[in-house]
């Protein structure tokens, strides 16, 4: 165990925030392709506000594509090891995931926010009511809350702010223990998450290789996200 990690007590306040690098290794294609592609589209194209005024049907197909992907993925032991910390640890602990699959919640995962929305739910486009939504939907598809609204996926995308933005950054502030896993450090405010955390807080990065804001943690690991969750997992239990 890395001396910082060792001066941690059990009472200690957590923040650990999980991006693409966690679920790649349950399936889970991650956003883009070394050609800046998201599975075979462009950005601009099906996750922006403008394409979904542009075109919603393919968004829209784009979309249910995922959602069929997803049924096929199961959490891995990443993500089940920050289950087992979660449910031993006595100080507090909040996933931040920039994910939008439901692996977390699968896992058992009860303090975690999806500050890019979710897969598996829609909002209304009327009273932006969120609902849970498993199956496809299309431009017919309508809200069971106010009925003459359409739906759209329950997804932040490319020029919309992300969820949950306050607590978040109050959690930041607060916490002995910043981790990252899994995070390219391109995707802004997630980013600059490091840059948050008080002056005595201890940060660390799991990646499978170096992110790009690398050089602002104090410790950094390149690994398997489930080899290495569930090693820091052990160390901060033991």
């Amino acid at each position: 165990m890395s001396p910082s990690l060792m001066a941690l007590s059990r009472d200690a306040r957590l923040v650990i925030l999980t991006g693409a690098g966690i679920s790649a290794e349950s399936g889970v294609r991650t956003f883009r392709d070394g050609d800046g592609l998201w599975e075979r589209h462009r950005l601009e194209d099906v996750a922006t506000p403008e394409a979904f005024r542009r075109d919603p049907d393919l968004v829209h197909r784009f979309y249910n594509e995922r959602r069929r992907g997803l049924a096929t993925a199961e959490p891995n032991a990443a993500h089940r090891a920050l289950v087992q910390l979660e449910s031993a640890w006595a100080g507090d602990l909040l996933v931040v995931t920039q994910n939008v699959d439901d692996l977390h919640d699968r896992a058992g995962s009860k303090h975690l926010v999806h500050m890019h929305g979710e897969l598996l739910k829609g909002r209304c486009l009327g009273c932006r009511t969120v609902v849970a939504w498993p199956g496809d939907m299309d431009c017919d598809s309508r809200c069971p809350v106010c009925p003459t609204g359409g739906m759209r996926p329950h997804i932040v995308w490319f020029h919309e702010l992300p969820l949950c933005l306050d607590p978040i950054y109050e959690a930041l502030e607060r916490c002995d223990l910043f981790v990252a896993i899994g995070t390219s450090g391109h995707v802004h405010p997630a980013a600059g998450f490091v840059e948050a955390v008080g002056p005595r807080c201890r940060t660390l990065e799991l990646n499978l290789e170096p992110s790009r804001v690398v050089s602002a943690f104090q410790e950094g690991r390149t690994g398997r996200a489930t080899d290495l969750v569930p090693t820091l997992v052990a160390e901060l239990l033991s």
